[in-house]
């Protein structure tokens, strides 16, 4: 049932069916009708990311099978993406975070452009957001972020070296869940990163 493609789970129309329990034309009609997201394989089939489903039946109050629940987990659950322009601390947050929580892949993006593209390839459970990006506002990255709803709704965890308070307020005000100021306490960081992933 469903297949991967770079770690992310597609269902076909028929598989939507069988596990919202109706026909396969109930779903194709959810599609046409721009109710349930989808795209479209070369062959013309319809193809479904499970977090698009997802959305889909939280947004009519469905019930979401446990099936679905647990494939979303295995997937996405112990993904984690760095993304801060200064190497030394990027990489000492990898080192700290991957010894304190083995079993966690995590992934290292140093400007915007590999951000965006690892943010597609992975759709990380949790963010660890530099505010500070040359080239890249981090306050509209976050917001960018917060509203993709191909993401499936990650944690932002905000970092900066600026901590004068209007700083943090913006960044909560464009959906970030925590502000961590440098230099980083990283026992809390990483409590905070478990109860998450928890």
């Amino acid at each position: 049932m469903g297949k991967k493609a770079k770690k992310i789970r597609i269902f076909s129309a028929l598989e939507v069916a069988n596990i919202c329990g109706v026909v396969n034309q109930t779903t194709i009609n959810w599609i046409k009708s721009k109710h349930l997201r989808a795209f479209t394989t070369p062959g013309g089939q319809y193809r479904i990311y499970a977090d698009d489903l997802v959305n889909f039946l939280e947004g009519r109050n469905m019930r979401v099978p446990d099936e679905l629940f647990a494939i979303l987990k295995s997937d996405i659950s112990n993904t984690i993406l760095i993304i801060d322009d200064n190497e030394e601390l990027n990489n000492l947050l990898k080192e700290v975070i991957g010894k304190q929580m083995k079993g966690y892949k995590i992934y290292q993006a140093f400007d915007g452009f590999e951000a965006g593209k690892l943010l597609g390839e992975h759709k990380p459970k949790v963010i660890l957001l530099d505010i500070n990006l040359p080239g890249v506002d981090g306050y509209v990255l976050c917001k960018r972020i917060k509203n993709d709803e191909s993401l499936g709704n990650p944690t932002v965890l905000s970092i900066s070296g600026i901590d004068d308070g209007e700083a943090e307020k913006r960044i909560l005000r464009e959906g970030a869940d925590a502000f961590f100021p440098k230099p980083i306490d990283f026992s809390s960081l990483i409590n905070h990163i478990e109860k998450v992933i928890r």
